[in-house]
């Protein structure tokens, strides 16, 4: 019997599983390694660090979904792969062979870069749900003693769309608390402009998200290297495009979110032939590491180099409809090798995203991801925070449920009216 091992039980690791089972059905075994059972949502973070969800809202126990698809669920956790010998080595001293692989770790978060910088020291994070849950904390001692606020993503960053939410989030939690006139807010990136998002820009990002910051009173940096984050200030270089330092900037904070670079979490990171330098996986158009053609990679995780030269550094980032066509393609392709083909399928690599605002939204589709694209839209409204909930609903109920077809996509956009996005295809 083949044996297919999938690391990281994420949205792409869990879905991969599922598609796995579907496509290949019970004659094949499947192992879904992951930290723990608890699948979390981690698009509904920014709602949880200012309490408009808890825990329990956005987690998922994976054991009675997975035990009903027959995939061995092994929430003990990865402490290393050895890729030359096809074995995962875990935590608890235990191993997993395997005759295909797939690598859905997400990142691990790079917080050490910079002095002072993550949950342990002086910034607050979005990135999990136990961070979340401890923003939510300082964030009601800035609702009890008012003062300003730091939000944005530094330099290596590549989810840019997350601290954007955030930013309106908090300010429409702050209006709600009526202390947002005492709270001042800035907005610190990386980016070379606001509304480049890691992917120069999508539609009218640019403009779009100018005009709401400006709206909200909220001031912005962009260009900006964070050199250091203090419990009162936080210091970051404005560079320049010749990369000098124009200026550097002192901005006072009470609460301070910033999003972190990413690189490949340690049981896989330096791998010659498997991972770049950041120890993300290296992948070609199928999926498919060309050093060990029997380990094939999805989401975060894969390597996808930055659009280009930029003052400070900015990744790209993956969503999750990018995601799932990476899956749909992954699937299909390990079938194709088991079957003796070769693979042929490939991910469409668009980018779908819905930036929730509290009370409104942006909502942006790049097809492809990279320009120069196909379609090339952004829009804004208070039907992207509806759209938002619905998506949020939608994907729990899925990994609750063990769904893992992309066709659900279609019906859920086409439930939520949003003709724009109908056409977007999210088969391979």
């Amino acid at each position: 019997m083949q044996k297919i091992a999938v690391l990281g039980a994420g949205l792409g690791g869990t879905i991969m599983a599922y598609e796995l089972r579907d496509r290949l059905g019970k004659e094949v075994e499947i192992n879904l390694v992951s930290k723990g059972a608890i699948y979390s949502f981690v698009p509904s973070n920014p709602w949880v660090a200012v309490g408009w969800r808890g825990r329990e809202e956005i987690e998922v126990d994976l054991r009675p979904a997975c035990a009903k698809r027959n995939i061995n669920l092994h929430p003990q956790g990865a402490l290393r792969l050895n890729a030359a010998e096809n074995r995962i080595d875990m935590l608890d001293g235990t191993s997993l062979d395997y005759d295909y692989l797939v690598i859905a770790t997400g990142p691990e978060l790079a917080f050490d870069e910079i002095e002072g910088f993550g949950p342990e020291h002086h910034s607050q994070s979005v990135c999990h749900i136990d961070h979340a849950l401890a923003a939510k904390q300082a964030f009601d001692r800035l609702v009890a003693n008012p003062g300003p606020v730091v939000i944005g993503a530094v330099q290596g960053a590549s989810c840019f769309g997350p601290a954007y939410e955030f930013a309106f989030i908090l300010d429409k939690a702050l209006r709600d608390a009526r202390i947002r006139d005492r709270v001042p807010m800035t907005f610190v990136t990386s980016e070379p402009y606001i509304g480049h998002l890691g992917l120069d820009g999508v539609g009218d990002t640019k403009g779009l998200l100018e005009s709401a910051l400006r709206s909200k009173h909220i001031k912005w940096v962009t260009n900006a290297r964070v050199t250091k984050f203090e419990a009162d200030k936080v210091t970051a270089e404005e560079v320049s495009d010749d990369g000098s330092v124009k200026t550097t900037h002192e901005i006072p904070t009470s609460y301070t979110m910033m999003l972190p670079a990413f690189r490949g979490v340690s049981a896989i990171r330096g791998i010659e032939g498997l991972t770049n330098p950041r120890g993300f996986i290296l992948a070609d158009k199928h999926q498919q590491n060309p050093t060990y053609p029997n380990i094939f990679s999805v989401g975060v995780c894969v390597a996808i180099p930055p659009l280009g030269k930029t003052a400070v550094p900015v990744g790209v980032p993956k969503t999750g409809f990018m995601i799932e066509s990476m899956v749909t393609a992954t699937a299909h392709n390990i079938a194709a090798l088991i079957n003796g083909e070769k693979p042929d399928a490939q991910g469409t690599w668009n980018a779908v995203c819905l930036a929730d605002f509290g009370d409104g939204g942006i909502a942006f589709v790049a097809q492809p991801q990279l320009p120069p694209r196909n379609v090339n839209w952004s829009s804004q409204g208070k039907w992207v925070h509806a759209a938002k909930i619905g998506f949020e609903k939608y994907f729990l109920y899925k990994v609750k449920l063990g769904k893992s077809e992309p066709f659900y996509e279609k019906l859920a956009l086409q439930a939520l009216g949003i003709d724009k996005l109908k056409a977007i295809r999210f088969d391979t």
